[in-house]
C-alpha cells in the first residue's frame, strides 16, 4: 500500500529517515521541474532542487499539518528561487541547449518530421524566454498554475498569499506573456481568462 505524504511526513517525524527518501523519490522531478521553469537553466534547477530538500529535511521535524505537504515543498521551492533571483537581480539565464525536450528523431518515419521537431523547439524556446522574462510574481504562478497543474488553493498556500492575488497574478501574467508572444508574431487561439474573485 502506497503511503500518502502526510503518512510519509509522520513516519519521518517519528524516527524512519526512509520516509524522507520516499518523499524526495516522489517529488524530486516535480520541484525540479517548477524551479527550472522559474530560473531556466537545468544545471542551476539541479542545485537549487537539493537545495530546496535540504531545507525540507531541516524543517520537516516541525512541519504541522495545517497545509498539504506538497503546498509547504512548493513554498520552499519558491523561497530558493526567490533567493537565487535577488542574487542575480537583473540577470536572466537561460539556456538555450535545454529549452528543447524534443530529444531524438525517430528512425521512422511514425514520428514528427525533423521541420516540425524545430519548429515545436523554436516555439518552445520563444515562449520559455517569454515567462523568464515576466516579472518574478506572475511567473511563479504561471509556472505552478500552467506547468505544474497547481489548483488556485495550493498556489494559495505555496505562495502564502489569498487566492484572489493568484488569480490575479495569472490573469496579468498570461496578458502580459501573451502580447510579448504577439509582439514576436506568434497568435495564440487560447483566450486568456479573466480572473474569477
Amino acid at each position: 500500500m502506497r503511503l500518502s505524504d502526510e503518512q510519509l511526513v509522520e513516519a519521518f517525524q517519528d524516527g524512519d529517515s526512509s520516509a524522507f527518501d520516499q518523499l524526495v523519490s516522489r517529488w524530486d522531478r516535480k520541484i525540479q521541474g517548477a524551479i527550472y521553469r522559474m530560473v531556466g537553466s537545468g544545471e542551476e534547477a539541479r542545485d537549487l532542487c537539493q537545495e530546496a530538500f535540504l531545507k525540507a529535511y531541516r524543517g520537516l521535524s516541525g512541519f504541522k499539518k495545517e497545509a498539504r505537504f506538497s503546498s509547504w515543498l512548493y513554498q520552499i521551492a519558491v523561497n530558493v528561487c526567490r533567493d537565487r533571483m535577488r542574487r542575480q537581480r537583473g540577470k536572466i539565464v537561460v539556456s538555450l541547449d535545454e529549452l528543447s525536450a524534443a530529444g531524438e528523431l525517430p528512425f521512422k518515419g511514425t514520428g514528427p518530421s525533423a521541420l516540425e521537431l524545430m519548429e515545436a523547439g523554436d516555439l518552445s524556446r520563444t515562449v520559455a524566454l517569454a515567462v523568464a522574462s515576466l516579472p518574478d510574481e506572475q511567473r511563479e504562478v504561471i509556472v505552478l498554475k500552467e506547468y505544474q497543474d497547481l489548483t488556485f488553493l495550493e498556489i494559495a498556500e505555496a505562495l502564502d498569499v489569498p487566492v484572489s492575488t493568484v488569480k490575479t497574478r495569472l490573469y496579468r501574467g498570461l496578458t502580459q506573456l501573451r502580447q510579448r508572444l504577439m509582439r514576436q508574431g506568434i497568435r495564440s487561439a487560447a483566450p486568456i481568462p479573466a480572473p474569477t474573485h
